[in-house]
């Protein structure tokens, strides 16, 4: 499997090829629809992109974790986590391996 990550600078590169802004514009265009995207869920809300997945964020209440070491109880504290769901259209894509 390849170890390739795909960043902001592609991103905006394939803004940039696709759409035909300036390579300015586009970077600062997919830094725009992260910035948005990530006050949403840091305010608590939804975030749905159709055709690829659901962005959320959810309350995990306190509880007792133990160390798988030493066998200890510790206490974990109450936290917001963000977690993923991808549609159905993007878990079908991706079990076929399909690029495109």
């Amino acid at each position: 499997m390849s170890e390739k990550t795909l960043t902001r600078m592609d991103l905006s590169e394939a803004v940039f090829r696709e759409v035909g802004l300036s390579r300015n514009e586009s970077a600062n265009l997919v830094e725009a629809v992260l910035q948005h995207m990530s006050d949403a869920l840091a305010s608590g809300e939804t975030v749905k992109i159709s055709s690829f997945g659901t962005f959320s964020v959810r309350a995990k209440s306190a509880r007792v974790g133990r160390n798988p070491k030493t066998g200890e109880e510790v206490p974990i504290s109450p936290r917001r986590v963000l977690t993923f769901r991808p549609s159905h259209l993007m878990k079908d894509r991706v079990a076929a391996g399909k690029k495109r």
